[in-house]
């Protein structure tokens, strides 16, 4: 898996330095599992060859204006542009809830709505998993915290006791665990919701 990875970066190298040959190859490697992935969350396939080509679109346009950092990483990038061009699919024909921009709004109504169509449950279900995913990566006091709140619906007094630190300290975790998380997902493009 690893001389793969090299390769890939290597490729990523030659085509960023103008063999576009490169890029084929690239393209040839992975098109099947990337596919079968856009596929398997658009469940049409005149759809999934549209966001493939879109994903392809972005791929070179990063590449050509040297914004690509992730060396080694080619397929989870890859992967991850495609995630998001699936969830902007949609959203731009509608099939993600309007959310008006009101101060009372709560996304949970619309996470634990019951009549959610296919398409809103598996990006309910990806959402989720990545936020859990980001969750795993803050430091151990903050996780422990920010998993108390939100999964254990414990109060911060409540949280307080269980860790043994002042409710300060607890509240401080907690905004720290939600800056950290806000940076993570800023840094590697991800897209949750609006």
């Amino acid at each position: 898996m690893q001389s793969k990875a090299r390769e890939d970066s290597v490729l990523v190298k030659e085509y960023i330095q103008g063999n576009e040959v490169a890029l084929e190859i690239l393209v040839k490697r992975h098109q099947q599992r990337i596919f079968s992935f856009i596929y398997s969350k658009v469940q049409d396939k005149d759809v999934a060859e549209d966001v493939f080509q879109d994903t392809f679109i972005k791929v070179i346009r990063t590449l050509k204006r040297g914004s690509y950092n992730e060396e080694g990483k080619f397929l989870p990038w890859v992967m991850r542009i495609s995630h998001n061009l699936v969830i902007d699919y949609f959203r731009k024909n509608n099939r993600m809830p309007l959310f008006n921009n009101s101060d009372d709004f709560d996304i949970f109504s619309i996470i634990s709505d019951d009549s959610l169509n296919a398409e809103r449950r598996i990006i309910k279900e990806q959402v989720l998993k990545d936020v859990k995913n980001l969750i795993e990566e803050l430091p151990n006091e903050q996780k422990e915290v920010l998993k108390m709140r939100m999964y254990m619906d414990m109060s911060f007094n409540e949280i307080s006791e269980n860790t043994g630190v002042s409710i300060n300290t607890a509240l401080g975790r907690m905004r720290y665990a939600l800056i950290n998380l806000r940076k993570v997902i800023e840094e590697n493009n991800i897209v949750l919701l609006d």
